[in-house]
């Protein structure tokens, strides 16, 4: 098999995602030459000038495609709108707590709910609304899914934020389902699912608790570490302090009152300064959500160029892994009812494992007396296989 080639990138910033699961450089793969192994992908890189049906609309493919049919497959499971499944589990409590939680003086919630945009976007929403630079590894045709050269697979849900700014939302949980090309293991996986936080202030909202006469923006011309030029340090703190008290707040509320949080400096394109939450589990830090103050020119271009705001994006499986002791992110796709049949909504509970061969069934036939009841013969099927039988 050939062997992965990492773009180690020279010159360039490393660059993650929010919600990365996990948080890492961007990797490649050198495409395989032999035919049993590419069959399925050619069939769909190869063939040019084509069209294909992706979510009931045909799009006609060229040089950039490499969307396969293992990820079309995967494009209406929506496993986060599921009943009882434990990433719709999951997005269910955040939301109630963050309903409950945050509340305008009116008493109606803060935050609008979103779980049903198409994870089709153009590369203006995908990268350039977002000041990707044009020649950043992240557009990469190694780490995407192409439709075509202008269309492809989300690999973030962040690609959602200006369309939803111009729609006049302050306040915002966005919810899907992301793709990214990955390699291959328990905690890896082709399309996992995001969960995008966006909240904005105005100069009354800001600093309504305070007299003195401060301001969103500020006249200094010098970018720092602490904030971006056009903002004044204030507006910053008191932005980067609601941010990190709601995510406290919510995964203390998902986890525990006593979890060990730590918050580490980070690099995103869209966000500045920017901040990694960290929880420690078994003694070990494990990154958890990404987040940060909101670029101005992302707010201007989206014509909210007078206000400041924060985000943040969560990768829900790997929250939920902790949460319901999963141990590999390849389970949530399970069609197998020992797994779907564990969960149930509002509730948490750790997973039980069970084989990964599926049941087989034997039939027993036999003669009764009068005096038989069932639970005599399942004694005698515990006496003889345990815990082997799982169901009689």
């Amino acid at each position: 098999m050939a062997a992965r080639v990492q773009f180690l990138a020279a010159r360039m910033k490393s660059f993650k995602l929010f919600g990365a699961f996990p948080s890492r450089t961007y990797f490649g793969f050198e495409r395989m030459k032999t035919q049993r192994f590419s069959s399925g992908i050619e069939s769909v890189v190869n063939d040019q000038n084509r069209d294909i049906i992706v979510l009931g609309k045909s799009y006609r493919t060229d040089e950039m495609t490499n969307i396969t049919p293992s990820i079309l497959s995967k494009l209406d499971k929506r496993l986060h709108n599921l009943a009882d499944h434990p990433l719709k589990i999951l997005k269910d409590k955040i939301h109630t707590y963050l309903y409950a939680a945050h509340r305008t003086r009116w008493g109606s919630p803060v935050f609008t709910m979103i779980d049903d945009v198409s994870p089709v976007v153009s590369i203006d929403q995908n990268f350039d609304s977002l000041l990707v630079p044009v020649n950043h590894i992240a557009r990469s045709r190694n780490d995407n899914y192409y439709i075509n050269k202008d269309i492809l697979l989300r690999a973030h849900t962040t690609a959602h934020e200006r369309e939803l700014l111009k729609m006049g939302l302050d306040a915002w949980v966005l919810t899907g389902d992301v793709y990214r090309r990955d390699e291959i293991d328990r905690t890896h996986y082709p399309v996992f699912h995001q969960m995008e936080g966006v909240r904005l202030f105005v100069k009354h909202e800001l600093f309504q608790n305070y007299q003195d006469a401060l301001d969103i923006f500020s006249d200094d011309s010098e970018q720092m570490v602490e904030k971006q030029v056009v903002h004044s340090l204030e507006a910053v703190k008191l932005v980067e302090h609601n941010l990190k008290e709601t995510l406290s707040g919510l995964v203390e509320h998902l986890c525990d009152k006593n979890v060990e949080i730590r918050w580490v400096d980070a690099y995103f394109p869209f966000t500045h300064p920017s901040w990694e939450m960290e929880i420690k589990v078994e003694d070990e830090w494990m990154e958890l959500l990404g987040c940060g103050i909101l670029q101005h020119d992302i707010l201007k271009n989206a014509g909210a160029g007078n206000k400041i705001g924060w985000a943040f994006g969560i990768g829900l499986e790997r929250l939920a892994m902790k949460l319901f002791g999963i141990p590999d992110i390849r389970l949530f796709w399970s069609k197998d009812e020992r797994f779907l049949s564990q969960f149930q909504e509002n509730k948490i509970v750790q997973f039980k494992p069970f084989s990964k061969y599926p049941p087989t069934y034997k039939d027993v036939s036999f003669w009764i007396s009068d005096k038989y009841t069932p639970n005599n013969f399942y004694e005698i099927v515990r006496s003889t296989a345990g815990d082997i039988v799982e169901k009689v």
